[in-house]
């Protein structure tokens, strides 16, 4: 099945979008992104650098994934965040790219991060959690 995107989209050109991915009008796909198939990527929702989403994901509309973190000591390293296979991210959740002291944020598979939660750097969610 072949990826849908929106031409009011933004996908960087370096960014890997995997099959039957669908990306919505005014949503912003950064560089160094792989977005894995089948994932849902709603309205108005930012994927930011170096940010690795799985397959059959859905990411709400003014979601933040891969900011750089709120931390004064951070000074633009090459650190990522990765989400895991079926993880829903619903409306204005924010979710930062980690520090140098564990190099990944991660979110696991079958996560339900509900509105307006934060996921600061460095965390780490295991998988079937649910965080409102």
């Amino acid at each position: 099945m072949p990826s849908k995107i929106s031409p009011q989209a933004f996908v960087d050109r370096d960014a890997l979008i995997g099959e039957g991915v669908t990306i919505e009008p005014f949503a912003f796909v950064g560089p160094n992104v792989k977005i894995g198939d089948r994932t849902w990527i709603g309205p108005n929702a930012n994927i930011m650098n170096r940010t690795t989403i799985g397959a059959d994901c859905k990411i709400f509309p003014g979601a933040v994934v891969g900011a750089v973190p709120q931390d004064l000591k951070f000074a633009d390293e090459p650190t990522d965040i990765i989400i895991g296979n079926r993880t829903i991210i619903r409306e204005c959740v924010t979710i930062h790219r980690a520090t140098v002291d564990r190099k990944k944020t991660v979110v696991g598979d079958d996560c339900l991060i509900m509105a307006y939660v934060h996921l600061a750097h460095d965390v780490h969610v295991g998988n079937h959690v649910i965080i409102a």
